[in-house]
Formats: structure tokens, sequence, C-alpha cells
């Protein structure tokens, strides 16, 4: 069994889920929030600015548990770690519900040119690939475009090498306009005739770090052993490739392993008036094994956690429940949200308004929503109290966090807080993801924003537009 990234466009995300939302109720009275909710949530911003736990959280489980990668003994630590902590914090209810998966696992990988021009090469292996050793001629492609429009068999007893540069971008776009390069090259690949696959890493880091990733490999076709190149390297073989010919030896000790069960872990602060309805702020426990997971995201379970429970610490219980969701495996593809949305599918309208952190600590830059107009005056209630902070209001922007995606094609409320990224894929998914990167300060300035936003979406007289998903 195998899992598909998710790539989609969180730009077309937004505009189709929220254009499904606009039809549904719109005679409903505006939802408008408090002021002296506002009032509250401005001492709660400043007061937010001031405090360390999410630093401290953000420390403790990079430290404690390290890098979390599906399935492993690590992961398992992860969730018992969570749970402790989230009663240590003061939550008023924590429990956790299975994930399961296929189970995949790294044990060694190495790449070397061979020939006349012999070295050692930065490599890692996608994750879902097969292991294996082969050694053999490399070919170069500019684009995934390019490799697709390979003849058949063309490749035969050779490994495919796609050097397709990344572009930094604040929004994360060039991300997902390289995607495409790791979930979908493999399996041009191997329709080409390859028995290997190479790829400049998707990523921005000037290091020789490789980034890994989940690639999948579609139904009937054999997989072949498949890694990322440090971008220095993919560079190296470019060079090399102008001197002629390049011969590659690559070596992976991975592969699946069965299956295995983990947990989303959730805690919540119980609301004093309708704590059925739930505020949810989510990020995700799992990580990938090269670094610590540091931005990627213990940085957002810091912050969501430290988030909700300086509301708890407000002298009086937010009206709406305020849920705290650690997803279990996102980077194998959102495993744990969709587990989430099938488990809770008879409760989608009580998940008032969602919203992710796991774009790593770089500061909140813009808010927006995908909720219907009745409730877009709330989002800017939300966002003029979090203007202080830097952030803008930036309706039609953004979309759904990754493993709020699920819930909001079940007809769920989402909203975007929207963080600057621009240095983000210098560390995503490679061994620099470590705690040495993560700034407290900024870490605090995303706890002020998420708990401004949870605890006004908690006190909105008036829904956000949850409710069942429209055809």
């Amino acid at each position: 069994m195998r899992f598909a990234p998710i790539l989609l466009s969180s730009t077309l995300i937004a505009s189709t889920l929220l254009a499904g939302r606009a039809s549904a109720n719109d005679d409903t009275e505006p939802t408008r929030i408090p002021d002296s909710a506002i009032a509250i949530a401005h001492d709660l911003r400043e007061r937010a600015l001031a405090d360390d736990s999410g630093w401290k959280i953000v420390e403790s489980l990079t430290t404690e548990i390290g890098p979390r990668l599906p399935g492993s003994e690590a992961d398992a630590r992860a969730v018992e770690w969570a749970k402790a902590k989230f009663a240590e914090l003061g939550y008023d209810k924590v429990w956790t519900e299975p994930v399961t998966f296929p189970k995949w696992e790294r044990r060694s990988e190495s790449a070397q040119v061979l020939g006349a021009h012999a070295q050692p090469l930065v490599v890692t292996a996608l994750g879902g690939s097969p292991g294996g050793t082969i050694e053999a001629e490399i070919v170069r492609f500019e684009s995934l475009e390019a490799l697709q429009a390979a003849p058949e068999g063309s490749l035969s007893g050779k490994i495919a090498f796609v050097d397709v540069h990344m572009e930094r971008t604040r929004d994360g776009s060039g991300y997902g306009k390289a995607s495409p390069v790791r979930g979908r090259g493999p399996s041009e690949a191997i329709r080409k005739g390859a028995i290997g696959y190479l790829m400049r890493s998707i990523g921005t880091s000037p290091n020789r770090v490789a980034n890994t990733g989940i690639t999948r490999f579609d139904e009937g076709l054999a997989p072949i052993p498949s890694a990322a190149l440090s971008l220095p390297d993919a560079d190296q073989l470019g060079r090399l490739l102008q001197r002629g010919p390049v011969r590659v030896r690559l070596a992976l000790d991975c592969g699946w392993s069965g299956e295995y069960t983990s947990q989303n872990v959730i805690g919540e602060i119980t609301g004093s008036e309708r704590p059925e309805e739930m505020v949810v702020i989510a990020s995700h426990l799992d990580s990938w094994d090269l670094g610590t997971g540091a931005i990627d995201d213990a940085s957002g379970v810091g912050i969501t956690m430290a988030a909700a429970r300086l509301i708890g610490q407000l002298p009086e219980r937010p009206k709406r429940t305020i849920r705290v969701i650690a997803f279990a495996n996102e980077e194998q593809g959102l495993i744990g949200a969709r587990q989430y949305t099938e488990r809770h599918a008879n409760e989608i309208a009580n998940h008032v308004i969602a919203a992710e952190s796991d774009f790593g600590s770089g500061r909140i830059y813009g808010i927006s929503s995908g909720a219907p107009e009745r409730a877009q005056g709330a989002i800017r209630q939300i966002a003029e109290v979090l203007a202080p902070l830097g952030i803008e209001h930036m309706p039609g922007k953004g979309g759904p966090g990754p493993d709020i995606i699920p819930l909001a094609q079940a007809g769920g409320a989402w909203a975007w807080l929207g963080q600057d990224g621009t240095q983000y894929f210098d560390l995503h998914h490679n061994a620099d993801d470590t705690l040495d990167k993560v700034d407290p300060a900024d870490i605090a300035h995303n706890v002020a924003a998420y708990a401004v936003f949870a605890y006004l979406a908690a006190q909105a007289e008036g829904d956000f537009g949850s409710g069942a998903a429209t055809p």
C-alpha cells in the first residue's frame, strides 16, 4: 500500500472550498465577536508575546524525543510525550485516537560517481523507496515534462536524473511547483525503462544536505531505488555530465515493513457554554528522520499547545472548546488527519473553524478564511486584533493547512495564518532541521497569533460555515 504526497495548490483548495461554502445559509445573521472578547484578546496577545512556553515545548520535543519517523520507536515515545505535556500544561481533557498505516524504514544510503572522476555524493532515499544497489549511467532531464517526453525504453538499464531548481518564495508556492518531481518522477522514470531515480532535492539550502519526502509508485509498476541529491551534488553531476557520460552507484537499504498503529494526540480546554462546539488548532507530531523535526513540525506543536494553554489560564473559560490536535503521520500522506476526519464524520458541524501551524516558525504575515461572507466580518475583527503583530487581513489568499484539508473537504470551516516561509525550505526534510534554527521570539509571535485567533473564534456569536460538504 502506498500513499501519495499532498501536492494540491493552497490557492486552488481555498477557491474551491470557498465556492462550495459561500452558497450555503447566506441568509443567516452575520457572525460577530463581542467587544468584551476583543478587549480580552488584546491582553491575551500581549501576555503571549512575553510568554516562553511555546519555545520550551519545542525544546522539550526535539531534545527528549528527537526525530519522529512514523512507525519508529521514537514515534511511540512522542505519543507518550504529547500526552504527558498536555497534562502538564493544564488541559482539561487529553486522549488519543489510533492511526494505522504501512511502516517505512530507512537503514542506510550512499552514492558514488564511478570511473575517472570517482567521488562520493550526498543523497537520501525518498520515503517509500525500495532498497537496492544499482550501478548505471545517468541521464539528466531539466524538467519532469522532459522526462515524460523521453521515448519509451530510452532509459533501459540507466538512472534517470531530474534536475529541477525550486524557487524560493515567502508563501511556499515554489514547493508546490517542484513537488511533482518527487511524487510522480519515479513512476515516469520506470515507464521509460529506468532502473533507478535521482533528483535534485526539493529545497533551497546551499548546504550539502539532501531533502527527503514521500514518493509513490503507480499501480502495476515495479518500484525502483529513488533518492534525492543535495543541491551542491546535483550541480556537481551537471558539471561532470558536461565532460562526458557519468556512471553512478546508488545503494539504499530501506523499505516497507508491515503495518503500524500510532496515535493522534488530542488535548482540550473545555468550553463554558457550548463545550460540544470546538475551535481546532493543529500541528503534526511526526517528522522525517534526518534532523530533529524542529521546524517541521515541533514548532507547530509548541505554538498550538502554548496558545491554548494561555487561553485556559484566563479567568473565565472560552464559550466554546479549544481542541488542540497533534496529528500522526502527516509526512506520508496526512494519514492521521484523514482517519480523524473519518472518525468524526458525524461531527463536522461542531468543528466551528480549524487552523494548522505546519510551516515552521517564521512570523505570521497574513490571515484569511474560507468562511462564507456572513462570517467574514468576524475574520476582519480577528485581523484587527492581530494587526499590531504585523499581520494583514488577506482575503482570498492561502488555504487550509495540510492536516486541515480532509476536514475542509468534509465541510469544515478553515482559517489560514500565513507564516513567512522564505527560509523554510533551507531546512525542510533535511538534516539541518534542528532546534538552533528556531527563534524563541518568532515562536512567541506565532503563539500570540494563534491564541488570539482561537479565543476570538471561540467567543464569536454565530458560526463560520462548518457543515456537510456541498456536492
